[in-house]
C-alpha cells in the first residue's frame, strides 16, 4: 500500500500495492485553505509556546515577591483566561468578609490594638499572621481610630459651642463702660438723630437700612463699613434696633461716634407700642420654644454624656439648641418689618455679622418684579460647602407636613442682606404664615426644621423671593475657612455666618482682617477693653 500527498496538501491518494492501478483519492479540505496557511499557523503556535516558556522562566527567576512586567501580565490574565479566580481576588474576598462580619473574634489573643500604621505593619511582620488575623487586626485598628475621631469631633463641637455662646469679656467690658458713660456723660445721651434730621427717618426717598443687634461692637462695625463705602452717605439712614439692656451702651456708642452725614437711629424694642405680649405671636412662640428646649437639662455636659451612641452632627445640633440667639427676639424681629416701619416702602435688612465693602445704593434700583424679598440663592456656585444648599438641607422632609407642601430640591436663599419691598409685603400674608409655622414646629417638638430663623423664613417667603446677583452677598465666612480671600474682597457684602464670628478668638485668622479693617482699635473704649485685631 502506498500513500501519496499532493504538494498543495489538499489531496491524499491511497494505492493497494505494486502492479495495482486502482487507487483512492481523498480530498482533505476545500481549496480555500492552502498549505501556506497551515505553515503560518504552525509558525504562530511555535512562537506562542516559546513566549509561554519565557514567561515561566522569568517568573521562576524573579521569585514570588518580585514580579517582572511580562510575568505579571501572565499571572494576572492567565487565570482569567482559564476561567479561574486569581489568588489576589481570593485574598481580597477574605479581607472583605472579615471586615463586614460584626461578630468576628480576634485570634491574636489579648494583644493591644495597634494605634499607628507602623505598629500594625511591625506586628504583622513579627507574628507572620494569616490573612484572617491580618483583616481582624486591621478592623480593630480602624474601629479604634474611628472612636478617637468621633470623640475629638464632639469635643471640637463642644468647645466651639462654649466659645460662640459665651459673651467674651472684652464685649462685656465694652457694654459696661458705655453704659456707665451713658449715665455720667450728657454727650452720650444726646438725641439720635439730631432733631433737624428726624424727618428723614420716615422719608421713603432715603436709603433705609435696618440692623437688629444686641452686640455693640458688631453693630458699630456694620455701620462703619456701610457709611465708609456709601457713594452718597448723606442719603443713608440706618435704623439700629436693640433690646432694653443694650439700649444705653448702643446709644452711647453712636452718640459719641457720629457717622455724619449719615443718619443713625437707635431704638429699643420696648419703645414699639404694638410689640406687647399677647399681640405678637412670635413672643408667645418664643416662650413655648424655651420650654421645649428645657428638655436639655444638665447643659452641654449632659448632652455629650447622653450622646455616646449618636453621630457628631446630632450632638452638635443638640448643643446648638442651647445657643441664646435661637431664643432671642432679635433673631425673629425681621418678620415684623412692615409694622416696625409703616411709612417706608423699601428697606435693606442687615445682620450684625456682615461687613459691607461696596456702595449698596444700587440695591434700590433692582426691580423685584412684584416679589417681596430680594435675596441671593445658595444652590448655585463654585463653593460646594456653602453654595449647595436646598430646602432639603434645612427642612425635615421625613415629616409629612413638610414633604406634602415643598420640593426638597428647590433652591434655598440667604438671610443676612435682604432687600424687602414693604409695600408688596403688606399685600401678602407672609408674617401670618411665619407665625403659623412656628406654632406647627412647636407642636411637633421642633422636628420640622433645623434651628434658626432661616427655615421658617424659607417657608413664609416661599414664592415671594426674587433672586439677585451673588455679588451682593457672600456667605460662609464663619464656618468655611477655605474661602478665598481674593474672592471675599470682590463681594459687596461678606457674611460671617457660622460660629467663627470675627470678634471671637475662634475666627479664621486669614478672614478676620476683612472685619477688623472697620474697627478703630485706637478708640479709648476699644483700648480700655483690650479689644485687638488679632
Amino acid at each position: 500500500m502506498q500513500l501519496h500527498i499532493s504538494p498543495s496538501l489538499r489531496h491524499v491518494t491511497f494505492s493497494p500495492g505494486k502492479g495495482v492501478r486502482e487507487s483512492i483519492k481523498v480530498k482533505l479540505w476545500p481549496r480555500l485553505v492552502s498549505y501556506r496557511m497551515v505553515f503560518y499557523v504552525l509558525l504562530l503556535t511555535t512562537f506562542l509556546l516559546r513566549f509561554v516558556f519565557v514567561l515561566t522562566a522569568m517568573d521562576t527567576i524573579d521569585g514570588e515577591t518580585e514580579c517582572s512586567s511580562l510575568a505579571c501580565i501572565g499571572k494576572k490574565f492567565g487565570p482569567q483566561l482559564l476561567g479561574r479566580r486569581s489568588e489576589s481576588t481570593k485574598i481580597l474576598d477574605e479581607i472583605y468578609r472579615v471586615l463586614e462580619d460584626n461578630h468576628t473574634q480576634e485570634e491574636s489573643g489579648d494583644q493591644e490594638v495597634p494605634k499607628t500604621l507602623e505598629e500594625f505593619v511591625s506586628e504583622m511582620k513579627t507574628y507572620k499572621s494569616d490573612i484572617k488575623i491580618f483583616a481582624s487586626r486591621l478592623k480593630s485598628m480602624i474601629t479604634l481610630m474611628e472612636q478617637k475621631t468621633r470623640a475629638a469631633k464632639i469635643q471640637e463641637y463642644l468647645y466651639r459651642h462654649v466659645a460662640s455662646s459665651s459673651i467674651p469679656k472684652q464685649l462685656h467690658c465694652l457694654a459696661l463702660r458705655l453704659a456707665h458713660e451713658h449715665s455720667v456723660n450728657v454727650a452720650a445721651r444726646c438725641p439720635l438723630p439730631d432733631p433737624e434730621r428726624v424727618p428723614s427717618l420716615v422719608d421713603p426717598s432715603y436709603h433705609h437700612f435696618v440692623l437688629a443687634s444686641d452686640n455693640v461692637l458688631a453693630a458699630s462695625t456694620v455701620a462703619a463699613s456701610l457709611v465708609a463705602n456709601a457713594r452718597r452717605p448723606e442719603r443713608v439712614v440706618l435704623h439700629v434696633i436693640t433690646d432694653r439692656k443694650t439700649h444705653a451702651p448702643m446709644h452711647a456708642w453712636f452718640a459719641l461716634h457720629p457717622l455724619a452725614p449719615a443718619v443713625i437711629e437707635v431704638r429699643p424694642l420696648h419703645r414699639f407700642d404694638w410689640l406687647a405680649k399677647g399681640r405678637v405671636p412670635v413672643l408667645e412662640a418664643m416662650e413655648k420654644d424655651e420650654k421645649v428646649r428645657a428638655r436639655f437639662r444638665g447643659g452641654s455636659s449632659a448632652i455629650i454624656a447622653d450622646g455616646a451612641d449618636e453621630r457628631p452632627v446630632v450632638v452638635a445640633a443638640k448643643l446648638q439648641a442651647l445657643s441664646p440667639k435661637y431664643n432671642s427676639v432679635m433673631n425673629h424681629i425681621r418678620i415684623n418689618l412692615p409694622e416696625l416701619f409703616p411709612s417706608l416702602d423699601k428697606v435693606v435688612f442687615l445682620d450684625d455679622d456682615i461687613v459691607i465693602q461696596a456702595d449698596l445704593s444700587r440695591l434700590w434700583d433692582i426691580d423685584l418684579h412684584g416679589k417681596v424679598n430680594g435675596a441671593v440663592e445658595t444652590c448655585r456656585g463654585g463653593d460646594k460647602i456653602v453654595m449647595t444648599k436646598r430646602l432639603k438641607n434645612y427642612l425635615n422632609f421625613s415629616h409629612p407636613l413638610i414633604s406634602e407642601k415643598f420640593d426638597p430640591e428647590e433652591c434655598a436663599w440667604a438671610y443676612g442682606m435682604n432687600v424687602f419691598d414693604l409695600e408688596a409685603w403688606r399685600r401678602t400674608n407672609i408674617s401670618q404664615t411665619y407665625h403659623h409655622w412656628l406654632h406647627k414646629n412647636l407642636e411637633s417638638e421642633l422636628s420640622l426644621w433645623q434651628l434658626g430663623t432661616l427655615p421658617p423664613g424659607l417657608i413664609a417667603f416661599h414664592g415671594n423671593v426674587h433672586v439677585i446677583d451673588p455679588y451682593w452677598h457672600m456667605l460662609g465666612l464663619g464656618y468655611q475657612e477655605n474661602t478665598s480671600i481674593s474672592d471675599a474682597r470682590r463681594a459687596a457684602v461678606v457674611h460671617f455666618n457660622g460660629r467663627a464670628k470675627p470678634w471671637l478668638d475662634i475666627a479664621f485668622p486669614q478672614l478676620k482682617p476683612l472685619w477688623a479693617k472697620y474697627v478703630n482699635f485706637s478708640d479709648k473704649f476699644i483700648k480700655a477693653c483690650n479689644i485687638r485685631a488679632s
